[in-house]
């Protein structure tokens, strides 16, 4: 835990709201570049989703990793090499990509502890000493953000703490930061039609993670005067193809063991209704439920559990409100959150209900001890996986993606999946429960443009977005991976510390000079 002192207002050449992976190395890279740099830090640890359980690295090319994220999982590699690290398993034996079937990469590792990856996040802000780390401060979203001419001023924290910098950076996976000063953004999916896509909006047609027909949606199996069981829609959302403002699903990503001196047992949240897993209960008893089927395995007898099937970790349909919610409306949302995944556990290693085939083969697992000490074992952060998302100066779409457009100002490279899990469950007209929203279109590997982390000139002249950038629902869905974000957040710190040095606009900065820079920092060829 980071603790520093807050005085009434404070200074630097840049301001980064938001301690995410992004948030990181966007501080250090402008520190590197001789800035002095304010990080905010809403929760005093540093890392965001990835040193909050995402340990399994969402990756598909890893060729397109440069600069501070290849350092980053360099710097893994070199702690798992020491066999002081290992009390589970040897390094030796140990294949970081084999789930991805590929050998190691100029020495990187892809899989890792959470306290690993906070360790190391941590030491790269020590190795900078004029970036200075705020912790435990929230924006102010009361009020706006003080701008003058499309320039911000200064924000405000909600414990009066103002803060004041040349350059502004919102690296928050909600996007607080640019709503408060007036970038326009949008929330939701935007209909096939917008930006001439093919994967966004609504998705009836979802396959991945779906019930098999004859799952019955209701309390009392089949039996529609029962009613329904527990955050189901008696219809369809909508047309495939159309937009809402409904966004992808979000989860805690949970580190897990089965090692029996580590383990935490699941135990039972404040408020359990058995009837919450009833769905679940019929996949059981149908005999096609594997919840650890995408358990990524870390060091040390530890996996980094994900969502996986028709009825998991994913809460769908119940963080929709998230993205512009009210603080106290989020603490709301978590605990209910952590309420389900943590009952769902309970339910799959305890309660005895559950068929005893699946208690005995589940019941093996908790939480693992060693890691989120300060929460019992429960992850910091719950994964946002989408939030606002900036209107900018250019719209990533899923057209960057397949390599249909190409883009003229490249500052980071993507190629995960288009990936969006489930937004919502619905009843069908045969009276089945299905799941809508899932898809799970391949990407090339793709360059992203400078134009999408800047506002356009008329809102904001010295803000950069790097994690709530501009980008279609589904173009986002491939390039919201913590890689990509670590990578967006380098560039950002170098544009803030270089628009610092011209004297010039984030939007004016010229891009020739962007670019020799993030050759210089090995993140362009």
């Amino acid at each position: 835990m980071i603790a520093t002192a807050a005085p009434p207002s404070q200074h630097a050449d840049v301001v980064v709201y938001g301690s995410t992976s992004g948030g990181v190395m966007a501080s250090v890279q402008a520190a590197r570049q001789g800035k002095s740099v304010l990080l905010v830090s809403t929760n005093g640890r540093l890392g965001g989703l990835t040193s909050s359980g995402l340990g399994k690295t969402d990756i598909l090319y890893p060729e397109t990793l440069g600069g501070l994220n290849a350092e980053f999982y360099q710097r893994v590699s070199t702690c798992y090499d020491n066999p002081e690290n290992w009390f589970c398993g040897k390094r030796k034996k140990w294949n970081p990509n084999s789930s991805w079937g590929k050998e190691d990469i100029q020495g990187i590792m892809l899989n890792f502890e959470p306290h690993v990856a906070e360790e190391l996040f941590n030491q790269f802000v020590a190795e900078q000493p004029n970036i200075q780390v705020i912790s435990g401060e929230r924006l102010n979203r009361s009020i706006d953000v003080l701008k003058q001419e499309g320039v911000i001023q200064e924000i405000e924290m909600e414990s009066g703490l103002k803060l004041t910098g040349k350059i502004f950076l919102d690296c928050t996976y909600e996007g607080d930061l640019m709503d408060a000063a007036g970038v326009s953004f949008t929330v939701g999916r935007e209909a096939n039609s917008k930006y001439n896509e093919t994967a966004n909006g609504i998705q009836l047609g979802s396959t991945k993670h779906q019930f098999p027909p004859g799952i019955s949606p209701y309390v009392i199996a089949d039996d529609p005067t029962s009613g329904l069981l527990p955050n189901i829609l008696p219809h369809p959302p909508g047309k495939t193809g159309d937009g809402d403002n409904r966004i992808q699903a979000y989860c805690f990503r949970l580190c897990l063991t089965d090692n029996v001196d580590n383990r935490l047992p699941f135990r039972k949240p404040e408020g359990y209704q058995r009837h919450d897993y009833t769905l679940l209960k019929r996949l059981m008893e149908r005999g096609v439920y594997s919840n650890l089927g995408n358990s990524g395995a870390m060091p040390n007898c530890k996996t980094d559990t994900n969502n996986h099937g028709p009825f998991s970790s994913d809460f769908i349909g119940m963080n929709h409100n998230w993205p512009l919610a009210s603080y106290a409306e989020r603490d709301e949302i978590y605990q209910a959150h952590k309420d389900y995944q943590m009952g769902m556990w309970y339910y799959l290693t305890a309660d005895p209900e559950t068929p005893a085939a699946f208690r005995e083969k589940y019941s093996d697992w908790g939480l693992a001890k060693d890691e989120f000490q300060s929460t019992g074992g429960w992850p910091h952060e719950l994964y946002v996986r989408e939030g606002r998302r900036m209107l900018g100066r250019l719209v990533m779409t899923e057209k960057h993606c397949q390599l249909k457009e190409s883009v003229d100002d490249p500052i980071a490279r993507g190629g995960y999946n288009m990936d969006s899990h489930h937004n919502s469950r619905y009843v069908t007209a045969d009276g089945d429960v299905r799941n809508e929203g899932d898809v799970q279109n391949r990407s090339g590997a793709y360059e992203i443009s400078y134009r999408a982390i800047t506002p356009k000139s008329d809102e904001c002249r010295n803000l950069l977005v790097p994690v709530c950038l501009s980008a279609s629902h589904i173009a986002y869905g491939s390039i919201r991976m913590e890689p990509v974000f670590m990578y967006l957040g380098q560039s950002a710190g170098s544009a803030a510390a270089l628009s610092i040095d011209h004297e010039c606009s984030v939007q004016s900065l010229d891009y020739n000079k962007l670019s020799k820079q993030l050759v210089d920092n090995g993140q362009l060829n």
